[in-house]
């Protein structure tokens, strides 16, 4: 089984593919350690740790540079956060993807955003056509932002969800990854009217995943969670340590040198 079959089987389990995205290298290496079944980056994690904002303003180029570092040190499936493809031409995106095909990522996360969901189908049959041409069954996880933008009035995001998941089915996605979405009655609803493996992020007044399972969810990811309490801690203890200039900060809370040297003495 390649990594991409192994991936799309992670969607079929009884419970909640669970994904603590990670940024860089490291992270992922460490959420490989700690057991899970694969590893999806956050676009905005990894703009913030090379210094750009999150939303389409780093450049594909730099999120493969990420995703082929990744894929250096893991050994389980990658799904690459692509945003929006960084064109909005299909033929561009298209072009796009090929150089995370050939370094054998498992998946992406595709959003449509405030655009157009007849462009963000476009963009979907392209990268479904040109994953095909690689011999990829690349999983194409579509986001809609319909919950994240609140694209339409609160009583008719379920109805708009189904919609578009039904357009991006068709066009050949894989998934459907609805952001900020928490009640569980409307995740039911759309779990129930979609084809698609269905995809939720952690926020506050989210069920648990063995709700989320009941509820018909395949998959559970973090978003930008991790990496916004890990830098939250760098802050915290680089703050004190500037206050005061006080070793005792980093007494607690470190993982081991050797530890971290574990995981990475057989990538080089």
């Amino acid at each position: 089984m390649n990594t991409e079959e192994q991936f799309i089987s992670l969607h079929k389990q009884a419970k909640p593919l669970i994904l603590p995205n990670a940024w860089d290298a490291a992270s992922a290496k460490i959420i490989e350690d700690l057991g899970a079944q694969a590893i999806a980056t956050t676009s905005a994690g990894v703009a913030w740790s090379l210094g750009y904002p999150d939303g389409h303003k780093m450049t594909a180029a730099l999120n493969t540079q990420v995703a082929l570092h990744i894929l250096r040190v893991i050994k389980i499936p990658l799904s690459v956060d692509f945003e929006h493809g960084y064109s909005d031409e299909p033929a561009v995106v298209a072009e796009n993807i090929k150089p995370l095909l050939d370094a054998g990522i498992a998946g992406i996360n595709i959003e449509d955003g405030t655009g157009s969901p007849d462009l963000l189908a476009k963009k979907i049959a392209a990268i479904r056509q040109e994953a095909e041409r690689h011999g990829s069954k690349l999983f194409i996880n579509a986001r809609t932002d319909v919950y994240l933008a609140a694209l339409v009035a609160s009583a008719d995001r379920v109805g708009e969800t189904i919609k578009r998941a039904r357009q991006y089915a068709a066009a050949g996605a894989s998934g459907l990854f609805v952001p900020v979405i928490v009640n569980g009655e409307e995740i039911a609803r759309i779990a129930e009217n979609t084809i698609l493996p269905l995809n939720v992020m952690a926020m506050p007044g989210l069920p648990k995943a063995d709700r989320l399972a009941d509820l018909g969810v395949k998959r559970l990811s973090a978003g930008t969670g991790v990496s916004q309490m890990v830098w939250h801690t760098a802050a915290r203890v680089a703050g004190a340590f500037l206050a005061g200039g006080d070793s005792a900060v980093f007494e607690s809370d470190a993982m081991p040198i050797d530890k971290l040297q574990g995981l990475f003495s057989t990538s080089v």
